[in-house]
């Protein structure tokens, strides 16, 4: 009677989960695959005013063009990626299943897992898809550029660029929201884990 009354909650849970990863990856290769196939590289155009660009560009390595290598750093960087990946992934529905997770945490682990296979799309198949390199060696795509402000000369980063200089795309958008996330809502994240630990003692 008591899984009779918890499953729906449960299923609403693992089901809003599902939906934000499937709807943002899904929105992350829409953009890219539009920017692909309708831009050269290195094109730009505003959106809005001087201010938010269009501005396709390609990195080897992680979010906002920081780069660990073209060729064992890629790789390296790729399998990270899908391990992450998969451990939100099972330590998401492993929470929501031990009815640990509120709509919070589903919401904000959910983000950062979408951010992650967005672009570990790029990485396992572009390559492949575009004929420039082999499985896990794709470049991924990037094209949302802001010129806000412009930084001081005198500040120690991005000193006489524009605020914020890093050109980046939807998946690196969920990554980093979900990342400020944790660190507002860090309880909620990770009181399950010390529970556990607690419980295990």
């Amino acid at each position: 009677m008591l899984l009779y009354h918890l499953m729906p909650k449960l299923m609403k849970k693992s089901s809003l989960a599902l939906l934000i990863i499937l709807f943002f990856v899904a929105f992350d290769q829409i953009v890219k695959i539009w920017v692909k196939t309708t831009m050269s590289i290195g094109e730009a155009f505003p959106v809005f005013e001087n201010w938010f660009y269009i501005y396709f560009v390609e990195n080897e390595g992680m979010a906002f063009g920081i780069s660990l290598g073209e060729s064992i750093g890629k790789l390296l960087l790729s399998i990270v990626r899908i391990g992450v990946a998969g451990f939100l992934v099972f330590y998401l529905f492993k929470i929501i299943k031990n009815k640990q997770a509120d709509r919070v945490v589903v919401i904000i682990l959910s983000l950062i897992i979408a951010g992650a296979i967005g672009n570990i799309i790029d990485s396992i198949f572009y390559g492949i898809i575009w004929h420039y390199a082999p499985l896990f060696y794709g470049r991924v795509v990037d094209m949302f550029y802001f010129k806000l402000f412009k930084i001081p000369h005198w500040s120690p980063i991005w000193g006489g660029d524009y605020f914020f200089p890093a050109i980046f795309n939807v998946a690196d958008a969920c990554t980093t929201i979900g990342i400020m996330a944790i660190i507002i809502w860090n309880k909620k994240i990770f009181t399950p884990i010390k529970n556990k630990n607690i419980h295990q003692k």
